[in-house]
Protein backbone atom coordinates (compact mmCIF):
# COMPACT_ATOMS: atom_id res chain seq x y z
CA UNK A 1 0.00 0.00 0.00
CA UNK A 2 1.58 3.30 -1.13
CA UNK A 3 0.52 6.86 -0.23
CA UNK A 4 -2.91 5.84 1.10
CA UNK A 5 -5.05 8.80 2.16
CA UNK A 6 -8.64 8.62 3.36
CA UNK A 7 -10.97 11.46 4.35
CA UNK A 8 -14.30 11.38 6.17
CA UNK A 9 -15.69 14.80 5.41
CA UNK A 10 -12.99 17.24 6.49
CA UNK A 11 -11.37 14.72 8.87
CA UNK A 12 -8.21 13.08 7.51
CA UNK A 13 -8.12 9.51 8.87
CA UNK A 14 -5.10 8.44 6.79
CA UNK A 15 -2.45 10.75 5.37
CA UNK A 16 -0.11 9.15 2.82
CA UNK A 17 0.32 5.88 4.73
CA UNK A 18 2.50 3.09 3.35
CA UNK A 19 2.59 -0.60 4.20
CA UNK A 20 4.83 -3.26 2.69
CA UNK A 21 4.26 -6.88 3.74
CA UNK A 22 6.34 -9.92 2.77
CA UNK A 23 4.69 -13.15 1.69
CA UNK A 24 4.63 -15.81 4.42
CA UNK A 25 5.31 -13.32 7.23
CA UNK A 26 3.34 -12.17 10.26
CA UNK A 27 3.21 -8.37 10.11
CA UNK A 28 1.82 -6.34 13.03
CA UNK A 29 0.07 -3.01 12.51
CA UNK A 30 0.47 -0.92 15.66
CA UNK A 31 -1.05 2.41 16.62
CA UNK A 32 -3.15 4.23 19.20
CA UNK A 33 -6.94 4.14 19.18
CA UNK A 34 -8.08 6.25 16.26
CA UNK A 35 -4.64 6.13 14.59
CA UNK A 36 -6.20 4.66 11.44
CA UNK A 37 -5.17 0.99 11.66
CA UNK A 38 -8.63 -0.49 11.04
CA UNK A 39 -9.35 2.18 8.42
CA UNK A 40 -6.20 1.18 6.51
CA UNK A 41 -7.18 -2.49 6.61
CA UNK A 42 -10.77 -1.67 5.63
CA UNK A 43 -9.29 0.01 2.53
CA UNK A 44 -7.30 -3.15 1.78
CA UNK A 45 -10.42 -5.28 2.24
CA UNK A 46 -12.56 -3.02 0.03
CA UNK A 47 -14.92 -1.75 2.73
CA UNK A 48 -13.55 1.77 2.10
CA UNK A 49 -11.98 3.23 -1.02
CA UNK A 50 -8.85 5.35 -0.65
CA UNK A 51 -9.01 8.97 -1.82
CA UNK A 52 -5.33 8.79 -2.80
CA UNK A 53 -2.67 6.10 -3.23
CA UNK A 54 -2.48 2.62 -4.71
CA UNK A 55 -2.47 -1.03 -3.68
CA UNK A 56 -0.29 -3.72 -5.25
CA UNK A 57 -0.73 -7.47 -4.68
CA UNK A 58 2.27 -9.56 -5.78
CA UNK A 59 3.54 -6.52 -7.68
CA UNK A 60 0.33 -6.05 -9.66
CA UNK A 61 -1.81 -2.95 -9.19
CA UNK A 62 -5.16 -3.82 -7.62
CA UNK A 63 -8.36 -1.76 -7.56
CA UNK A 64 -10.39 -3.14 -4.66
CA UNK A 65 -13.92 -1.74 -4.89
CA UNK A 66 -15.60 -4.09 -2.40
CA UNK A 67 -14.92 -7.17 -0.22
CA UNK A 68 -15.92 -9.51 -3.08
CA UNK A 69 -13.02 -8.12 -5.11
CA UNK A 70 -10.70 -8.53 -2.10
CA UNK A 71 -11.77 -12.16 -1.63
CA UNK A 72 -11.10 -12.89 -5.33
CA UNK A 73 -7.61 -11.42 -4.83
CA UNK A 74 -7.05 -13.80 -1.90
CA UNK A 75 -7.60 -11.28 0.93
CA UNK A 76 -9.63 -12.33 3.98
CA UNK A 77 -10.48 -10.31 7.07
CA UNK A 78 -11.55 -11.35 10.57
CA UNK A 79 -13.21 -8.33 12.16
CA UNK A 80 -13.00 -7.40 15.83
CA UNK A 81 -16.76 -7.90 16.13
CA UNK A 82 -17.51 -11.22 14.48
CA UNK A 83 -19.83 -11.46 11.46
CA UNK A 84 -21.57 -14.75 12.30
CA UNK A 85 -25.20 -15.91 12.25
CA UNK A 86 -25.72 -17.21 15.79
CA UNK A 87 -28.55 -19.74 15.20
CA UNK A 88 -26.59 -21.33 12.29
CA UNK A 89 -24.07 -24.13 12.75
CA UNK A 90 -20.32 -23.72 12.25
CA UNK A 91 -20.54 -25.40 8.83
CA UNK A 92 -23.50 -23.27 7.72
CA UNK A 93 -21.66 -20.08 8.65
CA UNK A 94 -18.51 -21.09 6.81
CA UNK A 95 -20.31 -21.98 3.58
CA UNK A 96 -22.74 -19.01 3.67
CA UNK A 97 -22.65 -17.37 0.23
CA UNK A 98 -20.42 -20.12 -1.19
CA UNK A 99 -22.73 -23.12 -0.88
CA UNK A 100 -21.86 -26.32 -2.70
CA UNK A 101 -24.84 -27.88 -4.43
CA UNK A 102 -25.79 -31.31 -5.74
CA UNK A 103 -28.00 -32.11 -8.72
CA UNK A 104 -31.15 -29.99 -8.71
CA UNK A 105 -29.57 -27.16 -6.71
CA UNK A 106 -29.76 -28.97 -3.35
CA UNK A 107 -27.16 -27.66 -0.89
CA UNK A 108 -24.51 -30.28 -0.18
CA UNK A 109 -23.77 -29.51 3.47
CA UNK A 110 -22.01 -32.85 4.00
CA UNK A 111 -19.35 -31.98 1.38
CA UNK A 112 -18.72 -28.60 3.01
CA UNK A 113 -18.52 -30.24 6.44
CA UNK A 114 -15.81 -32.57 5.10
CA UNK A 115 -13.85 -29.61 3.65
CA UNK A 116 -14.17 -27.70 6.94
CA UNK A 117 -12.82 -30.65 8.95
CA UNK A 118 -9.86 -31.02 6.58
CA UNK A 119 -9.03 -27.30 6.87
CA UNK A 120 -9.38 -27.34 10.66
CA UNK A 121 -7.07 -30.37 10.97
CA UNK A 122 -4.48 -28.87 8.61
CA UNK A 123 -4.07 -25.66 10.64
CA UNK A 124 -4.93 -26.93 14.13
CA UNK A 125 -8.20 -24.95 14.20
CA UNK A 126 -10.12 -27.58 16.16
CA UNK A 127 -13.89 -26.95 16.00
CA UNK A 128 -17.17 -28.87 16.11
CA UNK A 129 -18.66 -28.40 12.61
CA UNK A 130 -22.18 -29.18 13.87
CA UNK A 131 -22.23 -26.83 16.88
CA UNK A 132 -24.40 -23.71 16.76
CA UNK A 133 -22.51 -20.41 17.02
CA UNK A 134 -24.65 -19.32 20.00
CA UNK A 135 -23.43 -22.36 21.96
CA UNK A 136 -19.65 -22.01 21.48
CA UNK A 137 -17.07 -19.80 23.18
CA UNK A 138 -15.76 -16.53 21.76
CA UNK A 139 -12.42 -18.21 21.03
CA UNK A 140 -14.17 -20.90 19.00
CA UNK A 141 -16.18 -18.26 17.11
CA UNK A 142 -12.92 -16.62 16.12
CA UNK A 143 -11.66 -19.93 14.73
CA UNK A 144 -14.85 -20.14 12.65
CA UNK A 145 -14.12 -16.66 11.24
CA UNK A 146 -10.56 -17.70 10.31
CA UNK A 147 -11.85 -20.91 8.69
CA UNK A 148 -14.43 -18.85 6.79
CA UNK A 149 -11.63 -16.77 5.26
CA UNK A 150 -9.46 -19.81 4.49
CA UNK A 151 -12.45 -21.62 2.92
CA UNK A 152 -12.76 -18.66 0.53
CA UNK A 153 -9.11 -19.05 -0.51
CA UNK A 154 -7.46 -16.33 1.56
CA UNK A 155 -3.69 -16.02 1.09
CA UNK A 156 -3.51 -12.69 2.96
CA UNK A 157 -5.36 -12.84 6.29
CA UNK A 158 -6.15 -9.64 8.23
CA UNK A 159 -6.88 -10.13 11.95
CA UNK A 160 -8.38 -7.04 13.63
CA UNK A 161 -7.64 -7.05 17.39
CA UNK A 162 -7.82 -10.86 17.42
CA UNK A 163 -6.88 -11.34 21.08
CA UNK A 164 -9.15 -8.67 22.58
CA UNK A 165 -11.76 -11.22 23.70
CA UNK A 166 -9.58 -14.29 24.31
CA UNK A 167 -8.33 -15.98 27.48
CA UNK A 168 -4.54 -16.32 28.00
CA UNK A 169 -4.70 -19.96 26.89
CA UNK A 170 -6.65 -19.06 23.74
CA UNK A 171 -4.16 -16.29 22.94
CA UNK A 172 -1.28 -18.77 23.03
CA UNK A 173 -3.26 -21.17 20.81
CA UNK A 174 -4.00 -18.36 18.32
CA UNK A 175 -0.31 -17.42 18.12
CA UNK A 176 0.52 -21.07 17.36
CA UNK A 177 -2.18 -21.11 14.65
CA UNK A 178 -0.77 -17.91 13.09
CA UNK A 179 2.71 -19.45 12.93
CA UNK A 180 1.31 -22.59 11.31
CA UNK A 181 -0.51 -20.47 8.70
CA UNK A 182 2.66 -18.44 7.98
CA UNK A 183 4.77 -21.60 7.69
CA UNK A 184 2.28 -22.81 5.08
CA UNK A 185 2.88 -19.64 3.04
CA UNK A 186 -0.08 -17.56 4.24
CA UNK A 187 0.54 -13.89 4.98
CA UNK A 188 -0.87 -12.53 8.25
CA UNK A 189 -1.51 -8.87 9.08
CA UNK A 190 -2.44 -8.47 12.73
CA UNK A 191 -3.90 -5.25 14.16
CA UNK A 192 -3.14 -5.13 17.88
CA UNK A 193 -2.26 -2.89 20.82
CA UNK A 194 -0.63 -5.68 22.82
CA UNK A 195 3.12 -5.27 22.70
CA UNK A 196 3.89 -8.60 24.34
CA UNK A 197 1.87 -10.42 21.71
CA UNK A 198 3.67 -8.57 18.92
CA UNK A 199 6.98 -9.74 20.38
CA UNK A 200 5.69 -13.34 20.57
CA UNK A 201 4.05 -13.53 17.16
CA UNK A 202 5.18 -10.95 14.58
CA UNK A 203 8.20 -10.78 12.26
CA UNK A 204 7.76 -7.08 11.37
CA UNK A 205 5.75 -4.19 12.78
CA UNK A 206 4.52 -1.02 11.06
CA UNK A 207 3.63 1.87 13.37
CA UNK A 208 1.15 4.59 12.42
CA UNK A 209 0.28 7.59 14.57
CA UNK A 210 -2.68 9.92 14.04
CA UNK A 211 -3.13 8.73 10.46
CA UNK A 212 0.55 9.03 9.46
CA UNK A 213 3.20 6.40 8.79
CA UNK A 214 5.95 6.41 11.45
CA UNK A 215 8.22 3.42 10.78
CA UNK A 216 8.48 -0.29 9.99
CA UNK A 217 10.78 -2.29 12.25
CA UNK A 218 11.98 -5.86 12.61
CA UNK A 219 10.33 -7.00 15.85
CA UNK A 220 13.42 -8.84 17.09
CA UNK A 221 15.41 -5.58 16.93
CA UNK A 222 13.20 -3.55 19.33
CA UNK A 223 11.82 -3.96 22.85
CA UNK A 224 8.31 -3.25 24.13
CA UNK A 225 9.26 0.17 25.51
CA UNK A 226 10.60 1.30 22.12
CA UNK A 227 7.42 0.10 20.38
CA UNK A 228 5.25 1.93 22.94
CA UNK A 229 7.20 5.17 22.54
CA UNK A 230 6.95 5.04 18.72
CA UNK A 231 3.23 4.36 18.97
CA UNK A 232 2.23 7.26 21.24
CA UNK A 233 5.11 9.67 20.60
CA UNK A 234 6.16 9.82 24.26
CA UNK A 235 7.54 7.63 27.01
CA UNK A 236 4.89 5.30 28.45
CA UNK A 237 4.86 3.55 31.82
CA UNK A 238 4.19 -0.14 31.21
CA UNK A 239 3.78 -0.85 34.94
CA UNK A 240 0.98 0.45 37.16
CA UNK A 241 2.12 3.07 39.70
CA UNK A 242 -0.02 3.15 42.84
CA UNK A 243 0.26 3.74 46.56
CA UNK A 244 -0.81 1.10 49.05
CA UNK A 245 -4.59 1.12 49.55
CA UNK A 246 -6.13 2.44 52.76
CA UNK A 247 -9.53 0.69 52.73
CA UNK A 248 -12.45 1.71 54.93
CA UNK A 249 -15.85 0.21 55.60
CA UNK A 250 -17.62 -2.22 53.28
CA UNK A 251 -19.50 -0.23 50.59
CA UNK A 252 -20.61 -3.09 48.34
CA UNK A 253 -21.40 -6.68 49.25
CA UNK A 254 -22.85 -9.84 47.72
CA UNK A 255 -23.98 -12.79 49.84
CA UNK A 256 -25.09 -16.23 48.67
CA UNK A 257 -25.89 -15.05 45.14
CA UNK A 258 -27.25 -17.67 42.72
CA UNK A 259 -28.04 -16.80 39.09
CA UNK A 260 -29.41 -19.05 36.34
CA UNK A 261 -28.99 -18.54 32.59
CA UNK A 262 -31.87 -18.58 30.10
CA UNK A 263 -31.75 -22.40 30.01
CA UNK A 264 -32.13 -22.72 33.78
CA UNK A 265 -28.49 -23.70 34.37
CA UNK A 266 -26.89 -22.18 37.47
CA UNK A 267 -24.01 -19.97 36.32
CA UNK A 268 -23.41 -18.15 39.64
CA UNK A 269 -23.53 -20.47 42.64
CA UNK A 270 -23.85 -19.20 46.21
CA UNK A 271 -21.27 -16.46 45.49
CA UNK A 272 -20.20 -14.00 48.18
CA UNK A 273 -17.76 -11.06 48.13
CA UNK A 274 -17.17 -7.66 49.73
CA UNK A 275 -15.58 -4.48 48.37
CA UNK A 276 -14.50 -1.81 50.82
CA UNK A 277 -14.26 1.92 50.42
CA UNK A 278 -10.90 2.86 48.93
CA UNK A 279 -9.92 -0.52 47.46
CA UNK A 280 -9.93 -2.32 44.12
CA UNK A 281 -11.12 -5.92 44.25
CA UNK A 282 -10.18 -7.76 41.07
CA UNK A 283 -11.99 -10.87 39.90
CA UNK A 284 -9.68 -13.30 38.09
CA UNK A 285 -11.10 -16.18 36.11
CA UNK A 286 -11.27 -17.91 32.76
CA UNK A 287 -14.11 -16.64 30.57
CA UNK A 288 -17.38 -18.52 31.06
CA UNK A 289 -17.12 -19.11 34.81
CA UNK A 290 -20.05 -16.86 35.74
CA UNK A 291 -18.48 -13.39 35.43
CA UNK A 292 -20.97 -12.28 32.76
CA UNK A 293 -24.03 -13.44 34.72
CA UNK A 294 -22.66 -11.96 37.96
CA UNK A 295 -22.37 -8.47 36.45
CA UNK A 296 -25.79 -8.75 34.78
CA UNK A 297 -27.36 -9.65 38.14
CA UNK A 298 -25.63 -6.72 39.88
CA UNK A 299 -26.98 -4.38 37.18
CA UNK A 300 -30.43 -5.99 37.51
CA UNK A 301 -30.44 -6.89 33.83
CA UNK A 302 -31.31 -10.49 34.79
CA UNK A 303 -33.06 -11.79 37.92
CA UNK A 304 -31.11 -13.74 40.53
CA UNK A 305 -32.52 -16.91 42.05
CA UNK A 306 -31.24 -16.31 45.60
CA UNK A 307 -28.92 -14.14 47.65
CA UNK A 308 -28.35 -10.49 48.47
CA UNK A 309 -26.71 -7.52 46.69
CA UNK A 310 -26.16 -4.45 48.86
CA UNK A 311 -24.74 -0.94 48.50
CA UNK A 312 -24.02 0.01 52.10
CA UNK A 313 -27.20 -1.31 53.78
CA UNK A 314 -29.49 -0.81 50.78
CA UNK A 315 -30.71 -4.02 49.14
CA UNK A 316 -30.82 -3.79 45.33
CA UNK A 317 -31.18 -7.45 44.37
CA UNK A 318 -33.92 -8.06 41.79
CA UNK A 319 -34.80 -4.39 41.41
CA UNK A 320 -34.39 -2.42 38.15
CA UNK A 321 -31.33 -1.02 36.32
CA UNK A 322 -32.54 2.46 37.34
CA UNK A 323 -32.46 1.39 40.99
CA UNK A 324 -28.89 0.18 40.52
CA UNK A 325 -27.84 3.57 39.13
CA UNK A 326 -29.75 5.42 41.86
CA UNK A 327 -27.96 3.36 44.53
CA UNK A 328 -24.63 4.80 43.35
CA UNK A 329 -23.28 2.04 41.09
CA UNK A 330 -21.67 2.90 37.74
CA UNK A 331 -20.61 0.24 35.26
CA UNK A 332 -18.12 0.05 32.42
CA UNK A 333 -19.85 -2.83 30.57
CA UNK A 334 -18.24 -5.83 28.92
CA UNK A 335 -19.85 -5.21 25.51
CA UNK A 336 -19.71 -1.54 24.55
CA UNK A 337 -22.04 -2.01 21.58
CA UNK A 338 -24.79 -3.97 23.33
CA UNK A 339 -24.80 -2.32 26.73
CA UNK A 340 -22.52 0.72 26.65
CA UNK A 341 -23.71 2.93 23.81
CA UNK A 342 -26.61 3.83 21.57
CA UNK A 343 -24.51 3.77 18.42
CA UNK A 344 -26.76 6.01 16.32
CA UNK A 345 -26.97 8.68 19.03
CA UNK A 346 -24.34 11.42 18.98
CA UNK A 347 -21.29 11.33 21.21
CA UNK A 348 -22.78 14.20 23.24
CA UNK A 349 -26.07 12.33 23.72
CA UNK A 350 -24.25 9.19 24.86
CA UNK A 351 -22.36 11.19 27.50
CA UNK A 352 -25.64 12.18 29.22
CA UNK A 353 -27.71 9.08 28.49
CA UNK A 354 -27.95 8.20 32.20
CA UNK A 355 -28.63 11.75 33.44
CA UNK A 356 -30.36 13.70 30.68
CA UNK A 357 -33.43 14.19 32.88
CA UNK A 358 -31.40 16.26 35.36
CA UNK A 359 -30.41 19.91 35.21
CA UNK A 360 -28.51 21.46 33.49
CA UNK A 361 -29.13 18.93 30.68
CA UNK A 362 -32.90 19.40 30.70
CA UNK A 363 -35.56 21.47 32.39
CA UNK A 364 -39.21 20.50 32.62
CA UNK A 365 -38.75 17.83 30.00
CA UNK A 366 -36.94 20.05 27.46
CA UNK A 367 -33.33 19.16 26.58
CA UNK A 368 -30.69 21.87 26.94
CA UNK A 369 -28.60 21.03 23.84
CA UNK A 370 -26.04 23.75 24.54
CA UNK A 371 -25.30 22.31 28.01
CA UNK A 372 -25.16 18.75 26.60
CA UNK A 373 -22.65 19.77 23.90
CA UNK A 374 -20.55 21.80 26.36
CA UNK A 375 -20.42 18.82 28.75
CA UNK A 376 -19.33 16.56 25.88
CA UNK A 377 -16.59 18.96 24.75
CA UNK A 378 -15.15 19.00 28.28
CA UNK A 379 -15.13 15.18 28.61
CA UNK A 380 -13.69 14.68 25.10
CA UNK A 381 -10.74 16.88 26.02
CA UNK A 382 -10.32 15.43 29.53
CA UNK A 383 -10.37 11.79 28.42
CA UNK A 384 -8.70 12.30 25.03
CA UNK A 385 -11.59 10.90 22.96
CA UNK A 386 -10.63 11.16 19.29
CA UNK A 387 -11.17 12.86 17.00
CA UNK A 388 -11.49 16.07 19.02
CA UNK A 389 -14.68 17.96 18.23
CA UNK A 390 -16.67 14.76 17.59
CA UNK A 391 -19.51 15.66 19.99
CA UNK A 392 -22.08 15.98 17.17
CA UNK A 393 -20.93 12.80 15.35
CA UNK A 394 -22.65 9.44 15.78
CA UNK A 395 -20.93 7.20 18.34
CA UNK A 396 -20.90 4.49 15.67
CA UNK A 397 -18.23 6.45 13.77
CA UNK A 398 -15.63 6.30 16.57
CA UNK A 399 -12.98 3.59 16.67
CA UNK A 400 -13.60 0.79 19.17
CA UNK A 401 -11.04 2.16 21.59
CA UNK A 402 -12.51 5.65 21.52
CA UNK A 403 -15.99 4.24 22.07
CA UNK A 404 -14.56 2.60 25.20
CA UNK A 405 -13.00 5.91 26.31
CA UNK A 406 -16.41 7.57 25.89
CA UNK A 407 -18.03 5.02 28.23
CA UNK A 408 -15.26 5.28 30.82
CA UNK A 409 -15.45 9.09 30.77
CA UNK A 410 -19.23 8.99 31.28
CA UNK A 411 -19.15 6.48 34.14
CA UNK A 412 -16.28 8.12 36.02
CA UNK A 413 -17.98 11.51 35.59
CA UNK A 414 -21.14 10.09 37.22
CA UNK A 415 -19.17 10.14 40.52
CA UNK A 416 -20.45 6.78 41.80
CA UNK A 417 -19.87 5.17 45.22
CA UNK A 418 -19.21 1.83 43.52
CA UNK A 419 -17.50 1.52 40.13
CA UNK A 420 -17.75 -1.84 38.36
CA UNK A 421 -15.23 -2.08 35.53
CA UNK A 422 -15.71 -5.08 33.22
CA UNK A 423 -12.88 -5.58 30.72
CA UNK A 424 -12.23 -1.79 30.88
CA UNK A 425 -9.10 -1.84 28.69
CA UNK A 426 -10.34 -4.26 26.01
CA UNK A 427 -9.20 -2.95 22.64
CA UNK A 428 -7.21 -0.02 24.07
CA UNK A 429 -3.62 0.94 23.24
CA UNK A 430 -0.92 1.17 25.90
CA UNK A 431 -1.32 4.93 26.29
CA UNK A 432 -5.06 4.61 26.87
CA UNK A 433 -4.58 1.57 29.15
CA UNK A 434 -2.20 3.66 31.27
CA UNK A 435 -4.91 6.34 31.49
CA UNK A 436 -7.70 3.87 32.41
CA UNK A 437 -5.62 2.22 35.13
CA UNK A 438 -4.81 5.66 36.51
CA UNK A 439 -8.55 6.55 36.47
CA UNK A 440 -9.43 3.36 38.40
CA UNK A 441 -6.73 4.03 40.98
CA UNK A 442 -7.85 7.67 41.32
CA UNK A 443 -11.44 6.45 41.90
CA UNK A 444 -10.09 4.15 44.64
CA UNK A 445 -8.10 6.98 46.21
CA UNK A 446 -11.23 9.16 46.22
CA UNK A 447 -12.90 6.61 48.48
CA UNK A 448 -14.87 4.63 45.93
CA UNK A 449 -15.22 0.85 45.97
CA UNK A 450 -13.95 -0.53 42.66
CA UNK A 451 -14.80 -4.01 41.38
CA UNK A 452 -12.58 -4.96 38.43
CA UNK A 453 -13.65 -7.93 36.29
CA UNK A 454 -11.01 -8.73 33.69
CA UNK A 455 -9.81 -11.72 31.69
CA UNK A 456 -6.33 -10.14 31.60
CA UNK A 457 -4.59 -11.75 34.59
CA UNK A 458 -1.70 -9.26 34.37
CA UNK A 459 -4.19 -6.40 34.64
CA UNK A 460 -5.95 -7.94 37.66
CA UNK A 461 -2.63 -8.53 39.43
CA UNK A 462 -1.23 -5.06 38.63
CA UNK A 463 -4.28 -2.92 39.42
CA UNK A 464 -6.05 -4.77 42.24
CA UNK A 465 -5.48 -4.50 45.98
CA UNK A 466 -7.19 -7.85 46.60
CA UNK A 467 -7.92 -10.62 44.09
CA UNK A 468 -10.95 -12.94 44.16
CA UNK A 469 -10.59 -16.04 41.99
CA UNK A 470 -13.81 -17.27 40.38
CA UNK A 471 -14.29 -20.83 39.17
CA UNK A 472 -17.53 -22.53 38.14
CA UNK A 473 -19.65 -19.65 39.40
CA UNK A 474 -18.22 -19.24 42.87
CA UNK A 475 -15.31 -17.45 44.58
CA UNK A 476 -12.78 -20.15 45.48
CA UNK A 477 -10.24 -17.88 47.19
CA UNK A 478 -9.48 -14.22 47.92
CA UNK A 479 -5.87 -13.09 48.35
CA UNK A 480 -3.91 -9.85 48.80
CA UNK A 481 -2.50 -8.72 45.45
CA UNK A 482 0.94 -7.96 46.89
CA UNK A 483 1.28 -11.62 47.90
CA UNK A 484 -0.24 -13.02 44.70
CA UNK A 485 1.51 -15.73 42.73
CA UNK A 486 0.56 -16.02 39.05
CA UNK A 487 0.97 -19.80 38.96
CA UNK A 488 -1.15 -20.26 42.09
CA UNK A 489 -3.92 -18.04 40.69
CA UNK A 490 -3.76 -19.82 37.32
CA UNK A 491 -4.15 -23.18 39.10
CA UNK A 492 -7.24 -21.96 40.98
CA UNK A 493 -8.71 -20.45 37.79
CA UNK A 494 -8.45 -23.89 36.17
CA UNK A 495 -10.23 -25.64 39.07
CA UNK A 496 -7.18 -26.73 41.07
CA UNK A 497 -7.09 -26.84 44.85
CA UNK A 498 -5.63 -24.23 47.20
Amino acid sequence: MQGISKYFGSFCALNGVQLSVEKGSIHALLGENGAGKSTLMNVLYGLYQADEGEIRINGQKAVIKNPNTAIKLGIGMVHQHFMLVEPFTVTQNIMLGMEKTRFGGVIDEAATRKDVLELSEKYGLTIDPDAKIEDISVGMQQRVEILKALYRGAEILILDEPTAVLTPQEINELIEIMHRLANDGKTIIIITHKLGEIKKSADYCTIIRRGRYIDTVKVSDVDEMELASMMVGREVKLTVAKEKANPGEVLFSIAGLTVEDTRGIERVKNLSLEVRRGEILGIAGIDGNGQHELVEAIMNMVPSKAGSIRVRDKEIQNRTPSDTLAAGIATIPEDRHKHGLVLDFTVAENFVIEKFRREPFSRKGVLNLKAIRSHATELIERFDVRPAGCENSAARGLSGGNQQKLIIAREVDNDPDVLIAVQPTRGLDVGAIEYVHKALIEARDQGKAVLLVSLELDEVMDVSDRIAIIYDGTIVDTIDAENADENHIGLLMAGGKK
